[in-house]
């Protein structure tokens, strides 16, 4: 069975209001999907108004710890010893977050503790995927 680590961690929307906008994201981790983290953001802080949900490399998480990091969509960079910064970048804009650091790293510790480091490609299932991929492409001919 496949493990999953969901935390709710504390967040501030970097904006130009006077003070950072406070909310709460969930982190998850899926050993199903073990090269990933999910940023799921509630409903009432999207501008669509239902949850939005950002997916990204748990490496990159790892390295913008310590560095910047990430080239795309998702840039992470720590800010000083107890913040690190995540930018999200879409069509409709970019959104600047601050994130305790610990609370990031806590987060880590226990998406390796379900699936250690360099060991990802274990965990995929491989041939459960691509007998389900072959079984649609099956099912879909005449």
């Amino acid at each position: 069975m496949f493990r999953t680590v969901e935390q709710s961690i504390p967040a501030h929307l970097i904006s130009g209001a006077p003070r950072p906008a406070p909310m709460t994201v969930c982190l998850i981790y899926s050993a199903a999907d073990p090269f990933a983290v999910r940023m799921a953001f509630p409903a009432a802080v999207a501008l669509s108004g239902t949850e939005v949900t950002w997916t990204f490399a748990r490496s990159l998480l790892d390295e913008g710890l310590r560095a910047a990091a990430g080239r795309g969509d998702v840039r992470i960079r720590p800010r000083d010893s107890t913040r690190t910064l995540v930018e999200l970048r879409s069509a409709e804009g970019t959104a600047l977050l601050r994130f305790p650091t610990g609370r990031l790293r806590h987060f880590l510790l226990h998406a390796y503790a379900a699936v250690p480091a360099g060991t990802e490609s274990c965990a995929v299932d491989l041939d459960g995927g691509l007998s389900a991929l072959l079984r649609g492409a099956r099912d879909g001919q005449d």
